[in-house]
């Protein structure tokens, strides 16, 4: 069966729009990337509010289906190409897997993700808000992977791809891995996947040195 590459609005340093591209490649789907450059306002011109109001990325265009957030895109593409595998249908499961999709939208998006917005784009946060936040959360997910190889259980599910981007590049917004030597064993099974792509790393923060 030949599949139509599936369009990808994105920017290379966005870690929504890693999430996606790293699914694509897990599932080996072609992709045809769409640079959408946030630097210029390309996200708040109406030519791209038109396919998302709200003017972020990513977004993705599946022959002519138009969807943007980037969990909700990685649950379209585990439910219509992942083949049983990446998302749970049976009912406790599935919710494990939710529960790390609202981590990635809530405690990594105000911790590292908005520790390195800080680092990366200037953006006028608070660092150390930003960085003890994002503490508290690693320590929290350190404990839950003593006794799991993935987020949501003994298989990688896209939970793991939603939580992998931001927490992979915490150190450019001067958060350390260092204490998470469980954390760290994550990060390197979920590289070592099939199918898997890194995301363009910035020299800042910690990354610098």
């Amino acid at each position: 069966m030949s599949q139509k590459p599936i369009k990808l609005y994105r920017h290379p340093l966005s870690g929504h729009a890693h999430r996606v591209e790293l699914m694509l490649s897990l599932l080996g789907l072609p992709c045809e990337p769409v640079f959408v450059d946030l630097a210029k306002g390309a996200h708040k011109q109406p030519e791209f509010l038109a396919i998302n109001p709200f003017g972020q990325v990513p977004v993705i265009d599946d022959n002519g289906s138009v969807l943007s957030d980037s969990n909700a895109i990685l649950v379209y593409l585990a439910q219509k190409y992942g083949q049983g595998r990446w998302l749970p249908s049976e009912a406790l499961a599935a919710a494990r897997v939710q529960r790390w999709l609202s981590v990635a939208a809530g405690q990594i998006a105000s911790g590292p993700a908005t520790a390195r917005l800080i680092t990366v784009f200037g953006a006028p946060y608070n660092a150390a808000d930003s960085i003890a936040r994002s503490h508290a959360l690693l320590k929290v997910i350190e404990q839950e992977l003593a006794s799991s190889a993935f987020l949501a259980g003994s298989e990688p599910s896209i939970a793991d791809v939603a939580c992998y981007s931001y927490i992979a590049h915490a150190p450019e917004g001067n958060v350390s891995l260092a204490d998470y030597p469980n954390l760290r064993a994550w990060l390197a099974r979920i590289e070592a996947l099939p199918g898997f792509v890194p995301m363009q790393r910035t020299a800042v923060g910690l990354q610098s040195a």
